[in-house]
């Protein structure tokens, strides 16, 4: 793998709401925000110089142990969406990334977090490697 980047403080992901993740009033399916949750968290690993495949290839997976989610305004239909992920180290072995979604340039529509735990492919914990740990810090 190669070596990560500096740490983002903070990684934005735009994109417009599809019709596939609405109801049948055009308001998003609550559950798409943790979906929306996973693609912030995968743009910060990206832009850390990291990849969830690369973490895995090296014997590192990151299970969410834990997720919260706040809902404040509905996201529609075609809306363009920003969601907006911050990675903090809670331990050697656990990290965290909190979220907010917003329309693009406007209200803060949702917030909340997920929290990982670092484990081998026995699904024991395992420490994260130190070029990891250092992207948290």
């Amino acid at each position: 793998m190669r070596p990560p980047h500096a740490s983002p403080r903070q990684s934005v992901t735009r994109f417009r709401v599809r019709y596939a993740e609405t109801d049948k009033m055009g308001v998003v399916y609550y559950a798409n925000y943790l979906v929306w949750f996973e693609v912030g968290r995968c743009e910060w690993l990206r832009q850390a110089g990291l990849t969830y495949a690369g973490l895995e290839r090296d014997g590192t997976i990151l299970p969410v142990v834990g997720a919260h989610c706040e809902y404040l305004q509905p996201a529609r239909y075609d809306d363009e969406i920003e969601v907006l992920a911050r990675g903090q180290l809670l331990s050697p072995v656990r990290v965290r990334f909190d979220y907010e979604v917003r329309r693009a340039g406007a209200e803060t529509l949702a917030s909340g977090w997920t929290e990982h735990a670092s484990v081998d492919e026995g699904g024991r914990p395992r420490r994260l490697p130190p070029h990891v740990r250092s992207l948290f810090a």
